[in-house]
């Protein structure tokens, strides 16, 4: 069938996006069905489980497989940290930069995007792993900007306590800028000669230093790395409060969401695009993927019960665990219907916000909590309602889905076998990639950040100390 007219296009409706959010660890979001029968994320140390997943969702055609990634524990759950590991919350779990060099490997042409917080590796270290992996890719490497909502990340990592909200903004602004100046300021794009002939490997003239100086950065550079095919990866963020949305309008090509309806995503992708172009940006520079899982039946009394079966399946104590934890709340030994109150966070305050504007009086109970974890963003049908659903939210200001599972790889199964054939029939899905880089098929322009990206602002800001420049007499002793 063809899909109806929408308002918020000219034409036809393009393509969504499609993303599979996932995590190297046993139990992601759906706390507690790791345990069914069918469920293989318990194999979450098996690289094989990764490169069949790839290789699935890439036969699909999907855009991207998204590695969601902590550094730390969450919050205290029933007095401490016992249940974590009882219920397998996030804990243990592996670094995703490592298995996606193996996925790159593996795939030819899916986008590999992985989380990594500002607070976890100095940007030199950072950009130097990204422009490898952009390498070997082929150019298709996305990073997801994040700053680390829990305490026990920062304690990790030098500090002793949380970061306040804002600051960590503050921060990534300038782990960004830096991370920007080596990746595109610091090589010119034929600076790399390897001219056998005439000995001569690199240009001097076209590789600088950057010389960072900032309140918690010190790099002199270059970049140890000459230009990949990207140079920057794609740039995802999923700040929703006030200052997240800030820095998602000046930096991010695509923002994660997790709104309660369609109504609060219309909103807020319009914020961020009337921000984005008050940035000097336009508004279609920013992509918004919505977060949702999805119940799949040949008929909805199917779609019914399976869903029923899957919630039955849900351990409570983990999905509050998870939210309380992100919130820095320890939910632990409370009745379901206590309310949540009017707590104050340096935690995950957009979430909080969309938990409190999904109910009614927006004071959430306990129980309204881990109802919203476990059915906020899901759609349960026909595969014929949940593509009528998706233009709904289509309408509503999001461009593709980052798709929670509840199992691996059952949750995208159902979804390729079931929804997309639809939704390659109301032309919202791709039936094959456009060619060159993850940029370059997203967005249908090159493989290199647009120049209304602030990035761009650095390229070709250093040549004043390039090799050749710094390289006088009184530097060599003479």
């Amino acid at each position: 069938m063809t899909s109806p007219a929408s308002p918020r296009f000219d034409g036809p409706r393009p393509r969504l996006l499609l993303s599979a959010f996932v995590m190297n660890t046993t139990s992601h979001i759906m706390g507690g069905q790791w345990r069914r029968p069918e469920a293989q994320q318990h194999r979450f140390n098996e690289l094989q489980l990764w490169t069949d997943l790839a290789r699935q969702l890439e036969e699909a055609k999907f855009d991207t497989i998204f590695f969601a990634d902590v550094v730390g524990l969450y919050g205290d759950y029933d007095g401490g940290w016992a249940s974590h590991l009882r219920k397998g919350l996030q804990v243990p779990s592996n670094d995703p930069l490592i298995l996606l060099s193996a996925l790159a490997a593996a795939t030819r042409e899916i986008g590999l995007a992985a989380t990594s917080s500002v607070i976890q590796s100095h940007p030199f270290q950072f950009a130097r792993q990204m422009s490898t992996l952009d390498h070997i890719s082929n150019g298709r490497v996305g990073w997801n900007i994040v700053t680390s909502v829990l305490e026990n990340s920062h304690r990790n990592f030098n500090s002793t306590e949380l970061t306040k909200h804002d600051e960590r903004y503050d921060w990534a602004d300038e782990y960004v800028e830096a991370a920007y100046k080596l990746w595109e300021g610091s090589w010119a794009d034929d600076a790399l000669v390897r001219d056998k002939e005439g000995g001569v490997h690199a240009d001097p003239e076209k590789v600088s230093k950057i010389y960072h100086s900032g309140p918690r950065y010190s790099i002199d550079g270059p970049h140890l790395v000459a230009p990949s095919p990207q140079r920057t990866p794609v740039l995802f963020q999923a700040g929703s409060s006030g200052r997240g949305q800030q820095f998602c309008a000046a930096n991010a090509e695509a923002t994660f969401t997790l709104a309660p309806s369609t109504a609060i995503a219309a909103a807020y992708t319009a914020a961020v695009r009337e921000q984005a172009v008050a940035a000097g940006r336009r508004a279609e520079d920013v992509k918004f993927l919505q977060g949702m899982h999805f119940v799949v039946g040949g008929t909805e009394a199917e779609a019914a019960r399976k869903a029923a079966e899957l919630e039955d399946s849900l351990d409570i104590e983990a999905l509050l665990a998870h939210v309380g934890g992100g919130f820095g709340v320890d939910l632990g030994g409370l009745p379901l219907d206590t309310p949540l109150g009017d707590i104050q966070t340096e935690g995950s305050q957009g979430h909080l916000e969309a938990i409190r504007a999904s109910t009614r009086g927006g004071n959430p109970t306990l129980r309204d909590i881990a109802l919203y974890r476990s059915r906020a963003n899901r759609v349960v049908g026909t595969p014929e309602q949940i593509a009528d659903r998706l233009e709904e939210w289509q309408d509503a200001g999001i461009d593709g889905i980052n798709i929670i599972n509840q199992t691996i790889p059952g949750s995208y199964t159902d979804f390729i076998t079931g929804v997309l054939p639809e939704l390659r029939d109301r032309g919202l899905a791709q039936t094959d990639y456009a060619p060159g880089t993850l940029r370059e098929k997203l967005f249908g322009d090159g493989p290199r950040l647009n120049g209304r990206h602030p990035a761009a602002a650095f390229r070709g800001a250093f040549t004043a100390f390039s090799a050749a420049a710094e390289n006088t007499p009184a530097a060599v002793g003479v």
